[in-house]
């Protein structure tokens, strides 16, 4: 079992970049349970696994007395001092009790518990390297469906990119590489659930952050996002520096930074506003190119009732 063991630790440690040292008090943990089935006597016992070798002992502490009359819980004075030089009678010291065939024991009773630790220390891992990654934009591989939700491999991980967070006008296929929000991050007792977004807003606010040096910087706010997923999306835009146009920050040199969104959005078109306090001022900016002939605001309900001529209703509904 050392030679297994020590091919098994040395995998887990290449490929799943799982501590060696977790992988080994996992191990001695599982060990432990199943020799406390095997050594039932020893009520605090021990098992210890050589750093080097992967040797495996069970150590249980015994009192030392003069004539052993309970050997499960007893040990003579000179085989004590075999383990420590200086034990007294009375004392309590920890002897090996290793069964002749605790290996072969040990390997069949612990395999699904050592699995399962070494499964939940991958899990913990994955925990740690998102837990504070919500919000941000990932990258992976389509690897499979499950129903109408996407698996999408990370690297390290699987995330789910669920039917209700899929943008309608697009299709996957196992292989293609994909962007997404990271929308959440789950700790579940089965493992770490990843959850991906493509049809949120905050995906576009991400995607012109990591576009424009602008908005990066917060010299421009993107001060609100509508969206109809895969169609359109309409982002009002504010400058804290008078000097910079966020409109024009945002389009870029001859519209190459909102060309590149507009790729990564399989074609979604985008309407980059500027902001105002003033509602109608807002709104009128937002409705461009078509005309407004008559606004009324229900402040109230936070609706408006905007009519446009006939002509143009198709330019103001899109």
């Amino acid at each position: 079992m050392n030679n297994e063991l020590l091919a098994v630790l040395d995998y887990m440690e290449r490929e799943r970049g799982i501590d060696r040292e977790t992988l080994i008090k996992a191990v001695e943990s599982a060990l432990q349970a199943a020799a406390k089935k095997n050594v039932s006597s020893a009520h605090d016992l021990r098992v210890s696994i050589d750093r080097k070798t992967c040797d495996i002992k069970a150590f249980a502490p015994l009192i030392v007395v003069e004539r052993v009359t309970e050997p499960n819980t007893q040990v003579g004075l000179v085989q004590a001092r075999k383990y420590k030089p200086d034990a007294n009678l009375g004392e309590l010291v920890d002897i090996e009790v290793t069964p002749r065939d605790f290996g072969r024991i040990a390997a069949q009773t612990a395999k699904q518990a050592i699995l399962h630790r070494i499964r939940q220390a991958e899990k913990d891992k994955v925990y740690e390297e998102y837990k504070n990654r919500a919000g941000d934009i990932v990258s992976g591989v389509v690897r499979r469906f499950d129903r109408s939700d996407v698996v999408v491999d990370l690297g390290r991980a699987e995330a789910i990119l669920t039917s209700k967070e899929r943008v309608p006008t697009e299709e996957y296929q196992v292989g293609d590489r994909i962007r997404a929000l990271l929308l959440s991050v789950n700790s579940l007792p089965q493992g770490t659930e990843l959850v991906l977004s493509r049809s949120n807003p905050e995906f576009v606010h991400r995607l012109f952050e990591l576009e424009v040096s602008e908005i990066a910087d917060k010299t421009v706010l993107i001060k609100a996002i509508a969206r109809e997923p895969g169609f359109r999306s309409k982002v009002a835009v504010h400058s804290t520096d008078e000097k910079v146009d966020p409109v024009g920050a945002c389009v870029g040199m001859r519209g190459i930074r909102v060309k590149n969104i507009v790729r990564e959005l399989s074609g979604e078109k985008i309407d980059i506003v500027r902001w105002s306090s003033d509602i109608k001022a807002l709104l009128t900016e937002a409705l461009k190119p078509a005309t407004i002939t008559k606004m009324e605001l229900d402040e109230v309900a936070r609706t408006a009732s905007i009519t446009v001529p006939s002509d143009q209703l198709s330019v103001a509904i899109g």
